[in-house]
């Protein structure tokens, strides 16, 4: 037999053993599944910047070569200052054609500059800086693993903590002298809002290429939620 039995905030599926089962130590009996969670909000603290330089060209070594004098400059620049991860990232170049789309006219060629970091500061200034030849693709903050973790660890035990406090309720509201408990899991999460580009503001007194961005990170929510089984002891 089944009984749906409702507390505030929560749904309880009981499934009680019949009298003739009852002695039958392999059968659940009262037993009840929960689930409780425990949610914080982290500032971000990881920037990922993604420049990029674009050019066009009718003969491609020529191309390629003008492409990689400029990333190169850009790469020697970025490595200049500490703290910030510098990368090439994705290059690719395809054929422009004419309006027939018979011949190819002129090439063109697309190269990335990836840099990442913590110190925001220095990235807003590197990528300020960077912007007189480049131009600037797409810029995400994230929670990084550290950070993560740390604030995994700590919602662990308030998870658990709110676990036990509803399985505490769910035992009372059954009339139980207590519970034991079947099985517990724990599962983490979090997400990040989008970037926003108003995030990023220009300096109306300079010409955008040379303005170095003012960055605002936002918070990322970490949450880890109990997942489980508890056994109602009966009277």
């Amino acid at each position: 037999m089944f009984r749906l039995i409702h507390l505030p905030g929560l749904l309880l599926c009981l499934s009680l053993a019949s009298p003739v089962s009852a002695n039958t130590s392999s059968d659940p009996l009262n037993r009840v599944s929960l689930r409780a969670e425990a949610q914080q909000s982290v500032n971000q603290d990881q920037l990922r910047v993604v420049l990029f330089h674009e050019a066009k060209d009718s003969d491609p070594a020529r191309l390629a070569a003008a492409v990689s004098e400029r990333l190169n400059r850009a790469l020697e620049q970025a490595r200049a200052t500490g703290g910030i991860r510098v990368s090439s990232g994705n290059r690719r170049s395809q054929p422009i054609h004419d309006d027939k789309r018979k011949q190819i006219i002129a090439w063109r060629e697309r190269a990335e500059l990836i840099l990442e970091g913590t110190d925001f500061a220095a990235l807003s200034s590197l990528t300020g800086q960077l912007l007189a030849d480049l131009s600037l693709a797409d810029m995400q903050f994230s929670l990084s693993t550290s950070q993560r973790q740390q604030t995994e660890d700590q919602l662990i035990g308030e998870a658990i903590r709110a676990f036990q406090q509803r399985a505490k309720l769910a035992s009372e509201a059954l009339g139980g002298n207590g519970y034991r408990l079947v099985n517990l899991n724990l599962n983490t999460q979090f997400s990040q809002p989008p970037f926003m580009p108003r995030a990023l503001k220009m300096s109306s007194a300079m010409d955008m290429e040379t303005a170095a961005p003012q960055l605002e990170a936002g918070q990322s929510d970490v949450v880890v939620s109990a997942d489980g089984v508890i056994e109602v002891i009966m009277p």
